[in-house]
């Protein structure tokens, strides 16, 4: 098989982020401290893919071509596709055929993160040549995925989002062609709510007698549209972190796999791994616990945090309780007042969620 381009789709408005992504892209959101698209790129770079395109919407577009830029630091070339409306993914594919040209390809969601990469994938894909090798996963909520029905090993049947699902194999986020697709995509109507399915273009394949193989992803995957994706994905890279102290500590302890980044200073306080501080956070009386990601510049004092993201340039003080499960943006503060008499005040933006204890 000639080489293989990759195709990373980025467009979305990612409405269950909000409010996060009324500001950002949501495959910018970080997990661990890098913006979920890395991951995907840096498997891709991995698996030894080293032209990218990366479609992009035209509200989010310069954002992310301003995070991942020509793609030099991941090893590969980016090339930016606009797709002017989220029509869907086999609408992505058409819109990227001139990048695309005749060759295979591998197709991964922007906002999805596989455990141990595509390399495996990618060289069964070169070794067997299929039409179509799609990822499958068994899940308990079929319903909301579009879902594959198998055959002595075959794909015979693909529905987007079924309501009452044949199997619970869901289709997870990473898919790889050969040309066909585009025909594919070309020859199906929109669905109901208005999208060209990939679902539909690879059941045209199936039709077609083109062979389509699935594969049963063993380790996990997560697609990072909704806060607790997002919370467990960071659980599980966390998982996987060595232990690294490259910052400042004064007083305080770092119990277990920890990551403080160099510019980090931590005073009188505590960090129980896994988890992660980013450069220039600082760390005051605070305690800061498990599946824990603090990004630049952040400041935690006289506070508890737990199993939460806090993005760059936030701050928690004074809580007098524990913060846990969050996602807090950027340049967010949170404070307790220290007058009287007691209340609390905010200052919220469109569709956020605050919980009091």
């Amino acid at each position: 098989m000639e080489r293989l381009k990759g195709l990373i789709l980025s467009g979305g408005k990612g409405t269950r982020l909000r409010p996060i992504t009324f500001t950002s892209a949501k495959q910018l959101v970080p997990v661990a401290n890098r913006p979920v698209l890395f991951y995907g790129i840096e498997a891709m770079a991995a698996a030894g893919i080293e032209e990218i395109g990366i479609i992009i919407a035209p509200e989010t577009g310069d954002e992310i071509r301003e995070t991942a830029g020509d793609g030099s630091q991941f090893g590969v070339r980016i090339t930016y596709i606009v797709q002017d409306a989220p029509a869907g993914l086999a609408h992505a594919v058409l819109t990227a055929e001139p990048f695309l040209g005749t060759d295979p390809f591998v197709m991964y969601l922007g906002d999805n993160l596989l455990q141990g990469g595509i390399t495996d994938l990618v060289a069964a894909f070169r070794a067997d040549a299929p039409d179509a090798l799609i990822l499958l996963t068994p899940v308990p909520d079929p319903e909301h995925y579009g879902v594959a029905e198998l055959h002595e090993g075959r794909v015979v049947r693909l529905q987007e989002k079924p309501p009452q699902p044949k199997t619970d194999l869901a289709l997870v986020g990473v898919y790889m062609f050969t040309a066909g697709i585009h025909d594919a995509a070309r020859a199906i109507e929109p669905s109901p709510r208005g999208e060209l399915e990939i679902t539909d273009a690879i059941q045209y394949l199936v039709d077609a007698g083109r062979r389509v193989e699935p594969h049963i992803v063993q380790g996990w995957w997560k697609d990072t549209g909704r806060l607790e994706d997002m919370l467990e994905a960071n659980r599980l890279v966390l998982d996987r972190i060595e232990r690294r102290i490259d910052g400042t500590l004064t007083e305080s302890a770092c119990e277990g796999r920890v990551i403080i980044e160099a510019g980090a200073v931590l005073e009188r306080s505590t960090v129980r791994g896994p988890a992660i501080i980013g450069a220039g956070a600082r760390l005051i009386d605070a305690y800061i616990g498990p599946y824990t990601a603090i990004g630049d510049g952040c400041v935690i004092q006289d506070a508890e945090v737990e199993h939460s993201i806090l993005l760059e340039g936030s701050s928690v003080r004074d809580l007098g309780a524990r913060m846990e499960s969050s996602l807090l943006g950027k340049d967010v503060a949170i404070a307790r007042s220290l007058g009287q008499p007691r209340a609390y005040r905010f200052l919220v933006g469109d569709q956020s969620e605050i919980g009091i204890a």
